[in-house]
């Protein structure tokens, strides 16, 4: 597997940490405003960034996966638990103007407002944590799909998935970025 291990790695960790929290801020989705205005749909560029990641780390992923430096460790796919968590997620990152990555971010440069917010996900979180038997049994338990992959359920080569991405998105940011004019 991977070569690198222990003390090592837990540095890499944090260097990569701290790149991927500056590039977060030099991308400018530290902006509680340009969060805010991709809901209202006056700024793309969440979308842009996040999409680009999405892409270029997916890409990333399935390389190192192909020359055998790392495994994919599929998680079950449990769809109810996918949509109440998405929206939950969604309304928070709408009410507190973050997601998890760029709260953090904009908490190191300062954000007061940022690290209130950072301090209500901990509670949800420790909420979730002492509610995750109820939500076990009651919601990941439905529409379960088990160790499943969307190339899988598709029947198509994750290199195929990737691509129609890439082109999706290269047409998508084209569409952006022709609203603008």
């Amino acid at each position: 597997m991977f070569p690198i291990k222990g003390e090592f790695a837990l540095i890499l960790a944090v260097i990569f940490g701290f790149a991927f929290g500056w590039l977060l801020q030099r991308g400018k989705v530290t902006s509680y405003n340009v969060i805010v205005n991709q809901f209202r749909f006056r700024d793309f560029t969440v979308l842009k960034v996040m999409m680009t990641a999405i892409i270029v780390g997916g890409i990333g992923v399935l390389i190192l996966k192909d020359v055998g430096l790392a495994k994919l460790h599929i998680r079950d796919a449990n769809m109810l638990g996918t949509i109440v968590g998405a929206a939950i997620f969604g309304v928070g990152m709408v009410l507190y103007g973050y997601c998890p990555g760029t709260g953090v971010a904009a908490v190191a440069t300062g954000s007061v407002h940022a690290l209130v917010g950072m301090v209500g996900m901990l509670i949800g979180a420790v909420l979730y944590a002492f509610s995750f038997s109820w939500v076990k049994a009651n919601i990941l338990s439905v529409w379960a799909l088990g160790k499943v992959t969307l190339p899988q359920l598709w029947g198509v080569s994750p290199w195929v998935l990737y691509s129609a991405l890439t082109v999706g998105a290269g047409f998508l940011f084209y569409w952006v970025e022709k609203q603008k004019k």
